[in-house]
């Protein structure tokens, strides 16, 4: 069975680091954030310093949604790993229940996983050169100034929480795996 994994954390902590791990341990295709927004930022000449301009989010909605799209196409043995900052903000939940939807049109597995950082530790990880180099926030004050006005997004009950301050990569990936493994298995084998 095919699985969506859904990794949500602020910037800094880890979904790409902990989506390449997945990636590493059952071949799922990896879509993370950047795959979408960097072509966009690219466009407008945005380097990762400071916020991106406001028109880049319009062209970044339409290229997900062509992207959902052509995952909603995929061969159906084929998982996916998506990554996402969800801000404490209106409707920005609702993303969460857009890719639990298409994980339910594919027959797969929804395997949501919220990554959470102390601030010290996401802003101490800001300028690693791999964050400048794929076009991410790369500035300390600039993630404050994002996180004071827009916030995390407060953990769903239920879904599995993650520090990746305390965690390797390859731990937080075989945490994500037992819980899927667990998730299928509890899909499969329904309650009266």
């Amino acid at each position: 069975m095919s699985r969506l994994f859904y990794l949500i954390g602020p910037p800094g902590s880890g979904k790409r680091t902990v989506g390449l791990e997945l990636t590493r341990l059952t071949g799922a295709a990896l879509l993370d954030n950047h795959i979408i927004n960097d072509p966009m930022f690219a466009a407008f000449g945005f380097t990762g310093q400071g916020d991106p301009p406001a028109e880049v989010w319009s062209f970044t909605r339409r290229l997900r949604a062509l992207l959902l799209e052509a995952v909603a196409a995929a061969p159906a043995g084929v998982s996916h790993i998506f990554t996402n900052y969800l801000a404490d903000l209106p409707g920005e939940a609702e993303m969460i229940g857009k890719f639990a939807a298409l994980a339910e049109q594919r027959g797969a597995t929804f395997v949501p996983v919220f990554l959470t950082c102390p601030t010290e530790e996401l802003r101490r990880r800001m300028p690693l050169p791999e964050r400048r180099a794929r076009l991410k926030l790369t500035d300390p004050d600039t993630l404050q100034a994002v996180l004071d006005s827009k916030g995390v997004l407060p953990v769903p009950e239920g879904m599995l929480t993650l520090d990746t301050s305390r965690l390797s990569p390859e731990e937080a990936a075989r945490a994500i795996m037992g819980h899927a493994e667990a998730l299928a298995l509890s899909s499969s084998n329904p309650h009266p």
